[in-house]
């Protein structure tokens, strides 16, 4: 299998995408995958900042390191870069198709999710609120579609 280039990519890239690149990154590395994985956002509030602090937290509690990972705004030739581009939400994924993307997944489409948006732990108000849920719905997602790559059904 020649080096599968993936992009996750949600609003801000300090949540969601980030903990979507380091599962992936982790279930790649377990799996001896070659994998070349970012992530990005589709906004730029963000630009350089680490991840935030819960997606941190929530992570390391599943030993996956995100914490040196920095924001970025996608750029218009990600399109010509990546592989496979997987929103984590329906408003990010209509934006990456506005941008000229093309075959967009979303993250929810995996298993068996139905096409649920990925809830944003920004917008939480406190630590316990769901994140583990969130963490849980991305492994489960991001497992299905790795396997998908590998099998060559996606």
């Amino acid at each position: 299998m020649s080096q599968i280039k993936i992009l996750f990519v949600c609003l801000g890239n300090i949540c969601r995408s980030p903990l979507a690149e380091g599962i992936a990154k982790e279930i790649s590395k377990t799996k001896n995958l070659k994998f070349e994985i970012d992530s990005a956002g589709t906004s730029s509030w963000h630009e350089g900042e680490v991840p935030c602090a819960d997606s941190i937290k929530i992570a390391h509690m599943h030993h996956v390191d995100i914490s040196k990972l920095r924001a970025r705004q996608v750029k218009r030739t990600d399109k010509n870069i990546f592989d496979l581009v997987v929103a984590m939400d329906a408003d990010n994924k209509k934006k990456l198709e506005t941008l000229g993307f093309r075959n967009v997944y979303l993250l929810g489409e995996f298993a068996d999710y139905l096409g649920a948006d990925v809830p944003d732990p920004y917008f939480f108000d406190t630590f316990d609120e769901g994140i583990e849920n969130v963490y849980t719905m991305i492994e489960r997602c991001l497992t299905d579609l790795i396997e998908k790559v590998e099998n060559g059904t996606l």
